[in-house]
């Protein structure tokens, strides 16, 4: 469990660092997230849930 919390803050800190460091180009990003079809964002999280359970199997 205590591997659980510790991937959620590591995955928190990721989220955070863009926000922080550049929000004008975080913004951007969101702006044209915007623009995608739902498939497109849909192929896009299936991305990073695969690269996710990758990197968790390869670590493990």
């Amino acid at each position: 469990m205590d591997l659980l919390w510790l991937a959620l803050g590591i995955a928190l800190i990721f989220e955070g660092l863009l926000p922080f460091a550049a929000p004008a180009a975080w913004r951007r990003m969101l702006l044209q997230m915007q623009h995608f079809s739902d498939a497109q964002l849909r192929l896009y999280g299936l991305a990073l849930l695969a690269v996710g359970v990758v990197l968790l199997w390869s670590l493990s």
